[in-house]
């Protein structure tokens, strides 16, 4: 296999819809993966599937334009494999299937609707030293648009996994119902006695952007408190001017406050002072699955290959 190897992901969520083209090494230190050309089109799936159950025809019909451009792009790009997945808005409407296989027909994109659990599979491909860690446990939490996964790690193993019908648009719609709160306060709070200390790995847009707020370094944490700053900080503004003052997106800057206020309760209930960001996402758990499949499937083949060399060399001897 060449050195460098060439992936594709497309991964389509409540608030936006994102193409990662990648490109992946095998490092004497392990899988390195390059991101070659990250996009993002916000496309708020979760405001139709949420509100109406149902995705409308105006943003099937900006899915699919923009299931065409990716299908393009990665058309140029040649990748060795590439995979589309949907997640939390495409779950919930009723017509998403239907959206699916239009996107099928029109563009040539396979879309695979996955749940809660292949959710956070795929996420945890990212691993994070603290999640192997015997000496404290790891509560990996994923906010997005219309879902909340949380796993505790703890010596490498998963303690315990859920997805919570919590999410930034369900919120921003007041759409997220006080018995899901209730339920993830208290199995946050089972399944995190007894270990001490718990350490949070937040993953998901919303994060990233106040990780970066909190001048949060790569590889490093940052404190339960701060994150509470930063959110009040940005709490203090109307959206307009929490854009200007704070360089944020238009559809970033709104659901920024719910995704704060889920992070902060889950990391509250779970008993987390600190906060790991490791800036990946689904894209990027989806690329390393690709690579994985893409090394067992050669080596499968090495191993159908490898007995009739053999037996030829067998027969060459006199």
């Amino acid at each position: 296999m060449d050195s460098m190897t060439r992936y594709a992901a497309i991964d389509i969520g409540s608030n936006a819809v994102r193409l990662l083209l990648a490109m992946v090494s095998e490092e004497a230190f392990g899988l390195q993966v390059k991101k070659i050309s990250w996009m993002r089109m916000p496309i708020r799936l979760g405001e139709d599937a949420f509100l109406r159950g149902m995705i409308s025809d105006e943003r099937a019909c900006k899915l699919t334009k923009t299931m065409g451009g990716f299908a393009k792009l990665i058309d140029a790009y040649q990748p060795v494999a590439f995979k589309a997945c949907a997640t939390s808005a495409m779950r919930s409407a009723q017509n998403g299937r239907q959206v699916c296989r239009r996107i099928k027909e029109q563009t040539g994109i396979d879309i695979e609707i996955i749940n809660g659990r292949e959710e956070a599979r795929y996420l945890f491909q990212n691993r994070h030293k603290i999640m192997t860690s015997s000496e404290k446990a790891a509560l990996f939490v994923d906010v997005g648009g219309g879902s909340t996964e949380i796993t505790l790690f703890f010596d490498g193993k998963v303690q315990a996994s859920r997805s919570f019908n919590l999410g930034t648009i369900r919120l921003l719609n007041n759409r997220a119902r006080q018995q899901d709160w209730d339920l993830m306060k208290s199995w946050l709070k089972k399944i995190t006695r007894g270990h001490e200390p718990v350490e949070a790995i937040g993953s998901g847009g919303n994060i990233n952007q106040l990780f970066k707020l909190a001048k949060g370094r790569p590889g490093t944490w940052v404190s339960r408190k701060k994150i509470k700053k930063i959110r009040d900080e940005l709490a203090a503004y109307p959206l307009e001017e929490r854009m200007k003052r704070f360089y944020l997106k238009p559809d970033r800057a709104d659901v920024i406050i719910p995704g704060a206020r889920i992070y902060l309760k889950a990391m509250s209930w779970g008993r987390c002072e600190k906060i790991h960001v490791p800036m990946q996402g689904l894209a990027d758990g989806i690329i390393r699955v690709l690579h994985n499949q893409r090394l067992q499937t050669n080596s499968l083949r090495a191993q159908t290959d490898a007995p009739a060399t053999e037996s030829l060399q067998i027969e060459a001897v006199p």
